[in-house]
């Protein structure tokens, strides 16, 4: 069967839905796309909208171990932990803690550079044509810290984006506020990132690639997506509110919620949701010159659209869990404590779930036990960073191309 006369279907129609979505268009392929929700519902909608390519350093680095107690423990640091999840969770800890070995944490870092290195350039291309690319913001990426000896202190990360050709600028005290006058003075050292990007306002950005897609043709449906049937080990089409659509190809992009459909083909991903939050501050967009990474409470606030957004904080709590507002004070306090000067008049505010496999890496490729079904999701937080590529290479490979990429570490039945 040609290509151009192929049928797939792309299940999840946030950003890394969509851009498969839209690459699969411009392969020639008539694409459903179906959510239960519709474009950017998810974590697509509150993601710090950063496109941040120099991000190789996973949280499985070496000294995790020795760090997680005190980080789940102080009400200082920017990871949480629901108790009573622990027991479900703790399968996923203990396999994410096997991972936290030097080898093993450059093994990764090279997997998430091949996927996430040059998001601003695909970002880019996949914008091109279709009324979003006024969404994609080149930038520099900026880090502000408390001293130099904060920074010093993560030079095991900083080398690892170093080996990947990533270089920084170092910014002392009047230099970095001379830079971003909003930085509060206890900030007296910055480091700078040239090229990089962010999206302006991410859940718009998604909903006008997805306006594109379906103005060329393409088809989006709002259901719950309840089966993949096979037939002799093949796909032959998804069913979704009752009714079966028929395809010649199927891509799991559906966030923390393909794991399910994942398990129903006979693939088990340890993965939990990393629970993500985000408050927004009513502000001029000139407020920030970009977006700036508060080292010490490991979240980026990113100019938006009337409103400067602060993201970030890690949740391990489940899927039913109602957001903790605890979290939200959190980002609060060390949002003011960064920024002083913002108005403070807070707009929204947004709890979401990011698919978290255990080992950082992205899960990218076709099923073994499911020809003709791919998967495209496990992006951690560098959802938004990695979809443009991600959506490129899966439609590579449905259209019968080779991308010009070893997808050995990102497949869905590593070890």
């Amino acid at each position: 069967m040609q290509s151009e006369k192929k049928t797939a279907i792309v299940v999840g129609a946030g950003v890394v839905g969509v851009a498969t979505a839209i690459w699969l268009q411009r392969r020639g392929l008539n694409v459903l796309l179906i959510d239960r929700e519709g474009p950017a519902a998810g974590a697509s909608f509150g993601n710090a909208g950063l496109l941040a390519s120099s991000a190789v350093v996973p949280v499985t680095e070496p000294s995790l171990p020795f760090k997680m107690p005190g980080m789940i423990l102080s009400a200082d640091k920017p990871v949480f932990l629901r108790w009573p999840h622990l027991p479900k969770a703790m399968p996923f800890f203990l396999r994410t803690l096997q991972m936290c070995t030097r080898h093993k944490t450059e093994d990764i870092a090279a997997a998430l550079a091949g996927v996430i290195s040059d998001s601003l350039e695909q970002h880019q291309a996949l914008a091109e044509g279709t009324g979003a690319e006024d969404f994609v913001v080149p930038c520099e990426y900026l880090y502000a810290y408390k001293s130099r000896s904060d920074f010093e202190a993560s030079s095991f990360g900083f080398g690892l984006r170093r080996k990947h050709g990533f270089a920084w600028q170092e910014l002392e005290g009047g230099e970095l506020h001379r830079r971003e006058p909003a930085l509060a003075p206890e900030l007296t050292f910055g480091i700078t990132f040239p090229d990089h990007g962010y999206i302006r306002d991410p859940g718009r950005y998604v909903e006008a690639l997805a306006a594109h897609f379906t103005a060329l043709g393409g088809r989006l449906v709002t259901a719950d997506v309840s089966d993949i049937a096979r037939e002799n080990g093949r796909v032959t089409g998804v069913r979704a509110g009752g009714d079966m659509f028929a395809c010649e190809a199927c891509v799991l992009a559906a966030g923390i919620w393909s794991g399910p459909l994942a398990r129903s083909l006979g693939m088990r991903v340890p993965m939990e949701s990393e629970r993500g939050y985000h408050l927004e501050i009513e502000a001029p967009e000139e407020k920030l010159k970009g977006p700036v990474m508060i080292a010490a409470g490991q979240f980026v606030a990113t100019p938006m659209t009337g409103r400067i957004r602060l993201a970030g904080v890690v949740e391990f709590g489940g899927l039913e869990a109602p957001p903790d507002e605890k979290i939200f004070d959190f980002i609060r306090r060390v949002g003011k404590a960064a920024l002083p000067d913002l108005p403070w008049r807070e707009s929204g505010q947004w709890m979401g779930h990011r698919p978290a496999p255990a080992d950082s890496i992205p899960l990218i490729g076709e099923f073994p036990a499911a020809r003709g079904v791919y998967a495209a999701f496990g992006h951690h937080h560098l959802g938004l960073t990695g979809s443009a590529k991600t959506g490129r290479i899966v439609a590579d490979l449905i259209a019968g191309h080779t991308p010009n990429i070893d997808l050995t570490p990102y497949r869905p039945d590593r070890p």
